[in-house]
């Protein structure tokens, strides 16, 4: 796809890999959309872009919110007459045994703003992403291809979020085409300051620092933009995620240890 001119929306763009996502596809060419619930943040990340030759707005959107979010398109065709591009990136994570959990209410929560909040925004573009045989691009992670510990509802919410974008893709061929961004752990986002602990709160100022396997910001947003650019259907960074699909078909157990090795790296 080429990025000049076309018109791009990302959910949660006040921060982390939206942000950077925001500002990066405008230094190519794009027009933006910023798009998340907080609004003065959201009101900087527009104000930089557009102070450096870009073009963006912003919309302050609550993406459990069906309204607020064809609220959001409807603001975008306004002003930009068209959608070539929706990037899925607001999210939620969680770090807890299930069964250290003291209330498991918060899983409502993954699954408002990690699925449910997704196919709200695709409910309301996809009338639009047709006409412009558009893309629809989804931050997603490891944990949607399989099992990890410590994040249950998470990888629910985003198996579940896989599975429906697999579907839409199958239903609109011809029309859309989908970028699934796998991500490992990435360096400069708030998902883990962010994240549910046991009792249903916030880690915030308790996050665990990443090890040497994180990735940073920056690559992982030129990665994706690569992605887009190439019309990929499936990236992975880091690229050593790409054995996932087959080390999980083939030699479960051995990814299974492994993954539960890295995770507690990951612990402090």
């Amino acid at each position: 796809m080429l990025l000049k001119n076309k018109v791009f929306i990302i959910t949660g763009a006040s921060s982390g890999i939206g942000e950077e996502l925001s500002k990066q596809l405008s230094k190519e060419g794009a027009k933006v959309v910023c798009a998340a619930r907080t609004e003065h943040k959201l009101k900087k990340v527009s104000e930089k872009i557009n102070t450096s030759g870009g073009e963006a707005i912003y919309v302050q959107t609550d993406i459990t919110n069906l309204k607020q979010c064809q609220s959001l398109i409807d603001r975008t065709i306004e002003k930009f007459g068209q959608i070539d591009g929706l990037v899925l990136n607001a999210g939620i994570s969680m770090w807890a045994k299930f069964d250290e959990i003291t209330d498991p209410s918060f899983f409502s929560d993954l699954m408002k703003t990690n699925y449910l909040g997704s196919v709200n925004c695709c409910f309301a573009a996809i009338p639009f992403l047709k006409k412009s045989k558009g893309k629809i691009v989804s931050c997603s992670t490891a944990q949607a291809l399989m099992g990890f510990p410590n994040h249950s509802g998470y990888v629910a919410s985003k198996h579940a979020l896989h599975g429906f974008l697999e579907t839409i893709s199958m239903e609109n061929k011809e029309e859309i085409t989908i970028l699934e961004a796998v991500l490992s752990w990435i360096r400069g986002t708030n998902l883990r300051g962010n994240s549910f602990r046991a009792d249903g709160k916030k880690h915030k100022d308790e996050s665990r620092k990443h090890t040497s396997q994180s990735v940073s910001l920056e690559s992982c947003v030129k990665s994706i933009i690569d992605g887009i650019k190439k019309d990929k259907k499936t990236i992975y960074v880091p690229k050593k995620l790409s054995l996932i699909p087959f080390l999980n078909t083939f030699f479960k157990n051995f990814l299974q240890k492994k993954v539960v090795r890295e995770i507690n790296k990951n612990k402090s």
